[in-house]
């Protein structure tokens, strides 16, 4: 298949389209437990379980404090998604499996994890910037001066437009493992289910496979996430650099498990906000096949 056919205007159009449905519905879904998880994750003397931190959230910032950093977040997801599931489908067009075409065949259950990986390298460069000012907006308590816009006046009036890429390093170290157990086990999860539960409606293995992939993708790349939030949360880290000083950190002062802290929370969120993202892209791949272009 040639790379015209992979990248041709309609099916270009088809991911852009349906990954922003998804990234909505996967943004306000999981948002809150985001919040709980990064304030866990740079603070944890103050913030030390995940009901505490809820409740500590609510009653001092209320209950609207736990979508902080949402408008961001969601443009964010709309661009990271954009190009997450258009090069993951580029890539399946460019390097397509036979068992696609014929149902008879076993899927290649490996090459959608190598894609994946793929795909969170390119994926880290266009998420960065919305990551950097989320986390640090995240980790912003009270409420005067602690919005997106005024962050972002705060990162651009201290370090300049190199701001919003601090842990640049920190975001490919992340990104690569998570997208490969999403992707990858988005694949295998749906096969699972059409082969051992036949009668299971294609929308439920959609949400149900999504749900699974979240968890798992999330499960794979935390030990990296706690020391790219807190870089990113930092106000003094650098582009690229400060991301292993601050892993080693955190394994000698606090343990290898502290590379976990905010598991939980990360867990209890990646269910439903992935399989609401997976749901939703699938369903705006159909309406744009049948109402937008047929």
């Amino acid at each position: 298949m040639t790379e015209t056919s992979a990248l041709n205007a309609r099916d270009v159009t088809r991911d852009i389209f349906s990954a922003s449905i998804g990234s909505v519905a996967c943004c306000y879904t999981g948002q809150p437990f985001d919040t709980v998880k990064v304030r866990m994750q740079t603070n944890p003397t103050a913030f030390p379980s995940v009901i505490f931190t809820s409740r500590s959230i609510v009653t001092n910032e209320g209950a609207s404090a736990l979508w902080k950093g949402a408008v961001p977040t969601s443009m964010g997801m709309v661009l990271e998604n954009a190009m997450a599931f258009g090069m993951n489908e580029a890539l399946k067009r460019t390097f397509p499996d036979e068992a696609v075409e014929d149902p008879t065949k076993r899927p290649d259950l490996i090459k959608p994890f190598l894609m994946g990986a793929i795909t969170g390298v390119c994926s880290a460069t266009v998420l960065l910037p919305s990551e950097v000012v989320k986390a640090k907006t995240q980790v912003a308590v009270g409420n005067k001066g602690t919005s997106s816009g005024d962050i972002y006046k705060k990162m651009i009036k201290k370090q300049g437009i190199r701001s919003l890429f601090v842990g640049f390093d920190a975001q490919i170290m992340r990104d690569a493992p998570f997208y490969a157990f999403f992707f990858g086990t988005y694949e295998l999860n749906c096969y699972l289910f059409r082969t051992y539960f036949p009668s299971m409606p294609e929308e439920l293995n959609y949400f149900m496979s999504g749900g699974f992939a979240g968890m798992l993708g999330w499960t794979a790349a935390m030990p990296f996430d706690v020391p790219k939030t807190n870089v990113q949360a930092s106000w003094d880290s650098r582009v690229v650099g400060s991301y292993f000083p601050e892993l080693i950190r955190i394994a000698k002062e606090r343990g290898p498990l502290a590379l976990y802290t905010g598991l939980i929370p990360t867990i209890a969120r990646a269910f439903p906000a992935n399989a609401a993202l997976f749901l939703g892209v699938e369903m705006g791949k159909k309406f744009f096949d049948k109402w937008v272009w047929p």
